[in-house]
C-alpha cells in the first residue's frame, strides 16, 4: 500500500474535528514535516481560526518518532488530549495502518500522593505532628476538601489536580501532594507501585506523543537529570510565553517565613547545637529582611552576604547532620526527613547562589503588603540556556499566534538564543520563520482606534479624559467590552468610574475566579470584563458579547523591574537598543496577545481601541502597530464612535 500524502490525512484529521481546511494549516503542516524530516528548527506564526493543532499534529504522527509537545496553558493541555488527539488518532488509523499512544506528563506536584494522603503531611512543630484529616474541622472547607480527596483517591485513574472538580485551594492540595525533592522515591515508598506520578511517567515513556508544559520543559533543560521520555521532536505551542516560563523556573527566592519553617522542620532531627546554628542565622537574615527596601541589588550589601553566608553554612552542617540522627518521637520520619531536606537545599541553593555572585544573575528586593519582603535572584538572560538544552539533538518547532514582531521573527528568535535568520555557523542553531497568517479578514473585521488626542499617560496619577474616553467608548458599543490594563490599580479604578457613570455591569478581575467571569461575561453582551495580564492572552469569547477591546496604555514594562530593567540595561552596555530589544518587544507581544482578543470568529466585528496617544506619536509606535494584526486604522474618535454604535445596532437587530 502507498504511504498516504500529507494532504490525505490532513484532510482526515480535519474532518474527523468538524473542521474546516485553511491554506495556512496546509502550509503549516507541509514546513512542520520538511523541519521534522529534515532535523531543522521552525518558528511558525499561525493566526486565530488557522487550526494550529493539526497543524502540527498530523504531520508528528505521520512521522512516527515520538514526540513531545509542550503548551503554556492548561486549557490547550487539555484540549490536545481530550479532544484533537483522541480524534486525530481515530481517523488517521486507517491511513497510518498504526494507532499512535499519547499520555500527559506534568511535574510531580500536580498528582496525588497516596503516602501524604494516608500518612499525613508532616507538620510543623508548633502545630504539632498529627492527622491532617484530623486536625481540620470536618466542617471547616479545608476538611470538607480533605475527606473528598480521600474518596477521590479511590475512584481517580490518574491522580492529575485537574482531573478534581470542583478544584480546591493550594493549601488544601498541598496536603496530599509531594514536590520531586520531597518524594520519597518510588522503591522507598509504601505506596511506590500505585504511584500516580510513577504510572504518568511510565505511559510516557510507552507514548508517541507526550503532552506537557513548559515548566517541565524547563526543568528538563535547567535541571540536568531527564524528566521527559528520549525524543527525536519538539513541539513549543503558545511559544510566546516560553522565555518568562523558563525564567520563572529559573527564578531562586528566600523568605524569612520560608527559612523559618526548614529550621521547624528539621530542628527535631538534629543535634541542639546544630539546630541552634541554623535558627541562629535564621533570625540574622530576617533582621537583614526587616530593612529590605524594593528594588535591585547591582552588589550584595555587606549585611546581606555575611547572613546568607551563615544561612549556606548553617543550612549544609544540618543537611549533613540529618543522615545520622534518628528521633524515636517523629512518626513516619523518612517522609518529615525528606521534607526537612527538600526545604533546606532550596535555603541553601539559593543562599549559595547570590552569594558566589554571577554577572549573568540580576538579585532584588521585592516587598509584599501580605507576604512581607523576599530577595529573589534570576538569570539576565536565558537564550543561551535555550541555545544550548532546547536546539541540541532534536527538531524543534516554535508556534504562536504571535511570534512575529515589528515584521520579523528576529526579536523573538534571540530571546530564545537564535542569532538573525538565515546567519549562523556550525555551533548556530539553523532556523526557518514561516507566517502562515489567518482566515480571517482583518481590515473588514476590525478596526485600530488609537485615542491622539489623549494626554500622555504618567506614571501615576488619574487619567480624567482617558475616563471619559473609556466611558464614551463603553456606551456607543452597548457593553460588549473587554478592558485590558496596565496595572490591577488602573483596572479597579476604571471599574468604580464606570460603575457610578454607566448602567451596564462591570465585572472586576479577582472579584470572583477567572473562568466564572468569563462566563458571565460571554453570557450578557451588555456586560464589560476589566483586569489586568491574565486577561490579555486567556480570554476567548467569540461573538457580540466582546465587540470593544480596550488597552489603557501601551504596556511597558514598569520602570522599576529589576530583572527588565537590568535586561535593557545589559543590551546597551553591549551597543544594541536596549529599549526597543527588550521594552518595546515585551508590549509588543502584550499588545499583539491582547488585540487578539477581538476576532475569535469570521463572524466577529469590533473596535481595538488604545488609550495611548504614544501608539500614535512616538518612534516605536510603528514597530508596535506592525505587530498587531491588520486593522483598520484610525485617530477619528468620532470614526470610532460610529462604529461601535453600528456594531451594536447590527448585533441587537440579530436579537445578540
Amino acid at each position: 500500500m502507498t504511504k498516504p500524502s500529507l494532504p490525505e490525512l490532513l484532510h482526515a484529521a480535519v474532518t474527523a474535528v468538524g473542521g474546516v481546511e485553511r491554506p495556512g494549516q496546509v502550509t503549516m503542516a507541509t514546513a512542520v514535516a520538511d523541519a521534522v524530516d529534515d532535523s531543522s528548527h521552525l518558528l511558525v506564526q499561525a493566526g486565530t481560526g488557522t487550526g494550529k493543532s493539526l497543524g502540527y499534529l498530523v504531520p508528528a504522527l505521520a512521522h512516527g518518532e515520538r514526540v513531545v509537545i509542550a503548551t503554556a496553558t492548561l486549557a490547550l493541555q487539555r484540549q490536545l488530549v481530550e479532544r484533537d488527539l483522541p480524534r486525530t488518532v481515530d481517523a488517521l488509523h486507517p491511513l497510518l495502518r498504526r494507532r499512535p499512544q499519547f499520555a500527559m506528563l506534568k511535574g510531580r506536584s500536580n498528582y496525588l500522593c497516596l503516602h501524604r494522603l494516608h500518612e499525613g503531611a508532616p507538620q510543623d512543630e508548633d502545630e504539632g505532628l498529627f492527622d491532617q484529616f484530623e486536625s481540620a474541622a470536618p466542617t471547616s472547607k479545608l476538611g470538607q476538601d480533605l475527606l473528598r480527596m480521600r474518596d477521590w483517591a479511590d475512584e481517580t485513574e490518574t491522580g492529575d489536580r485537574d482531573d478534581l472538580t470542583p478544584g480546591v485551594s493550594d493549601k488544601a492540595w498541598g496536603q496530599v501532594s509531594v514536590s520531586s525533592r520531597e518524594c520519597l522515591g518510588a522503591t522507598k515508598c509504601a505506596y511506590g507501585a500505585e504511584c500516580f506520578a510513577e504510572m504518568a511517567r511510565e505511559r510516557a515513556k510507552l507514548s508517541d506523543v507526550v503532552v506537557t508544559n513548559h515548566a517541565l520543559l524547563a526543568i528538563d533543560a535547567i535541571e540536568g537529570a531527564p524528566v521527559l521520555p528520549q525524543h527525536e521532536v519538539l513541539i513549543v505551542d503558545e511559544a510566546h510565553e516560553l522565555v518568562s516560563r523558563v525564567t520563572g523556573v529559573a527564578t531562586g527566592e528566600l523568605t524569612p517565613g520560608q527559612v523559618n519553617r526548614a529550621v521547624r522542620r528539621s530542628a527535631k532531627l538534629v543535634n541542639e547545637k546544630v539546630a541552634d546554628q541554623l535558627q541562629t542565622a535564621s533570625e540574622g537574615f530576617e533582621r537583614v529582611m526587616e530593612l529590605a527596601l524594593p528594588g535591585r541589588l547591582e552588589e550584595v550589601p555587606e549585611d546581606l552576604g555575611y547572613a546568607l553566608m551563615a544561612l549556606r553554612d548553617a543550612a549544609r552542617e544540618v543537611i549533613s547532620a540529618l543522615g545520622s540522627t534518628r528521633d524515636k518521637s517523629v512518626q513516619d520520619e523518612d517522609a518529615v526527613r525528606k521534607q526537612a531536606v527538600a526545604m533546606l537545599e532550596t535555603v541553601h541553593g539559593v543562599a549559595e547562589r547570590i552569594t558566589n555572585g554571577s554577572e549573568w544573575d540580576v538579585v532584588w528586593y521585592e516587598r509584599h503588603d501580605r507576604f512581607g519582603a523576599s530577595l529573589r535572584v534570576a538569570p539576565l538572560s536565558v537564550s543561551g540556556l535555550l541555545r544550548e538544552k532546547l536546539f541540541a539533538d532534536r527538531s524543534v518547532v516554535l508556534t504562536s499566534a504571535t511570534l512575529k514582531l515589528g515584521g520579523d521573527f528576529n526579536g523573538v528568535g534571540a530571546s530564545l538564543g537564535l542569532s538573525p535568520e538565515g546567519t549562523g555557523g556550525e555551533d548556530v542553531p539553523q532556523w526557518k520563520g514561516l507566517d502562515v497568517g489567518s482566515p480571517f479578514d482583518y481590515p473588514k473585521q476590525g478596526i485600530l482606534y488609537v485615542a491622539k488626542h489623549l494626554a500622555t499617560p504618567g506614571r501615576e496619577g488619574s487619567r480624567g479624559d482617558m475616563m471619559d474616553e473609556l466611558a464614551e467608548l463603553v456606551e456607543a458599543a452597548g457593553g460588549r467590552t473587554l478592558g485590558l490594563f496596565s496595572s490591577m490599580r488602573a483596572a479597579q479604578a476604571a471599574a468604580e468610574e464606570l460603575r457610578g457613570r454607566l448602567e451596564n455591569p462591570i465585572l472586576l478581575q479577582g472579584e470572583e475566579t477567572l473562568g466564572e467571569l468569563i462566563k458571565s461575561f460571554a453570557a450578557d453582551p451588555k456586560t464589560c470584563l476589566f483586569g489586568t495580564l491574565s486577561l490579555w492572552q486567556g480570554v476567548d469569547v467569540p461573538g457580540p458579547s466582546c465587540q470593544l477591546v480596550v488597552m489603557d496604555r501601551i504596556p511597558f514594562p514598569r520602570p522599576d523591574d529589576p530583572l527588565m530593567s537590568a535586561r535593557q540595561k545589559a543590551v546597551e552596555e553591549g551597543g544594541g537598543n536596549g529599549f526597543m530589544a527588550v521594552a518595546a518587544t515585551h508590549a509588543a507581544l502584550l499588545m499583539a496577545q491582547g488585540a487578539g482578543r477581538l476576532v475569535r470568529a469570521t463572524g466577529d466585528r469590533g473596535v481595538v481601541a488604545v488609550l495611548d496617544p504614544r501608539l500614535a506619536n512616538a518612534r516605536y509606535g510603528s514597530y508596535l502597530r506592525a505587530s498587531l494584526p491588520d486593522f483598520w486604522y484610525t485617530t477619528d474618535r468620532n470614526q470610532a464612535r460610529r462604529s461601535l454604535a453600528a456594531i451594536d445596532a447590527a448585533a441587537k437587530a440579530d436579537g445578540k
